[in-house]
């Protein structure tokens, strides 16, 4: 059970806006989720650049518009409540500091426990803005907790054409490319595009000596309503290949009137329980600008009602058994 716990934390922790590895590494090794993600057909890239173009044509950038898509970068903080299934393991939180310059500073720090298992971490990310686009400088990560401690480091040498990390204590030296992120201001950047319409929405990511790429879809508009109030969302979804998607869904929920900032993240795998993240308190330094409309791409597969339906049994489920609970205390103990 730890076992699939850890994954789906761990897979989470590339996607979202709070999410964290492992929380029992002594006892299993990290499980990474660097899937391969299904990649737009051509027909529908056009559709959906099509819709793009209608909306936001590109001879008419207006200040409204551009006000909408740097929303994302006004000073803010966020705290989030983690659930697996109905059991709270931790919050999360997020710091945007004000800037007067194209430098930004955003930090993200995580304490989550389930009995005597527990899992502290902080990032922080350093980027620029150049012409309208995040650039990455440097990327930290500290992880403390059962199991081993370690720390990641990446440093973005733009001018230099390299990207120079370390994970664990091993380095590695890759290849700068365009558009790339790390796991923290990539969420920014998203949130960007879409207030943007941006499409597609595919990102490539340096985590744990690797460069991931993942890739999303906004599937249409939801009210949700959590212990922190009711919020007028679009709901977006992780693109994955078809087989895997039969088996394992991620969705989030943006608030559009919060600068796209998430109000909740759920991951599901098929026969087992859910992790919720939850948005709890947030606050804008100042007013926010109104979005433009957002361009809807719709859902992926005539099966995501099926696997939704499964999804809400699996939540409905969401209990830790007494077996699952023995093993817990078993590994906690060894």
């Amino acid at each position: 059970m730890i076992n699939k716990l850890t994954r789906l934390i761990t897979m989470m922790f590339c996607l979202s806006p709070v999410v964290y590895g492992h929380a029992a590494e002594q006892q299993t090794q990290l499980v990474t989720d660097a899937e391969s993600t299904a990649q737009l057909s051509t027909e529908e890239a056009l559709a959906i650049a099509e819709k793009s173009e209608q909306l936001n044509p590109a001879t008419q950038v207006s200040v409204d518009l551009q006000a909408a898509i740097l929303a994302p970068l006004t000073a803010h903080t966020a705290k989030y409540t983690v659930y697996y299934g109905s059991i709270e393991l931790g919050e999360a939180n997020y710091r945007l500091p004000a800037t007067d310059s194209g430098y930004y500073v955003y930090e993200f720090d995580s304490d989550v426990s389930l009995l005597m298992l527990s899992d502290e971490r902080h990032l922080k990310s350093e980027f620029t803005l150049e012409n309208g686009k995040l650039v990455p400088f440097r990327y930290t990560h500290e992880r403390t907790g059962t199991g081993s401690d370690y720390t990641e480091q990446t440093a973005f040498a733009k001018a230099q054409a390299f990207i120079h990390t370390i994970y664990k204590q091993e380095a590695l030296k890759l290849p700068y490319e365009e558009n790339i992120f790390d796991p923290l201001m990539v969420q920014l950047q998203f949130r960007m595009d879409l207030a943007a319409n941006t499409r597609p929405l595919d990102y490539k990511m340096v985590k744990e000596k690797e460069v991931d790429d993942y890739q999303f879809r906004v599937l249409g508009k939801e009210t949700l309503t959590l212990n922190s109030g009711t919020y007028d969302t679009v709901k977006v979804e992780v693109i994955r290949e078809a087989k895997k998607a039969k088996k394992r869904q991620t969705y989030f929920w943006m608030a559009p009137d919060l600068a796209y900032l998430p109000v909740r993240l759920s991951h599901f795998s098929k026969g087992s329980k859910q992790l919720d993240i939850q948005l709890a308190s947030y606050h804008f330094e100042k007013p926010l600008p109104p979005m433009t409309p957002i361009v809807i791409d719709g859902p992926l597969t005539d099966g995501s009602a099926v696997l939704e339906t499964q999804a809400s049994e699996s939540d409905s489920q969401a209990e830790i058994s007494e077996s699952e609970l023995d093993e817990i205390k078993q590994l906690a103990e060894d």
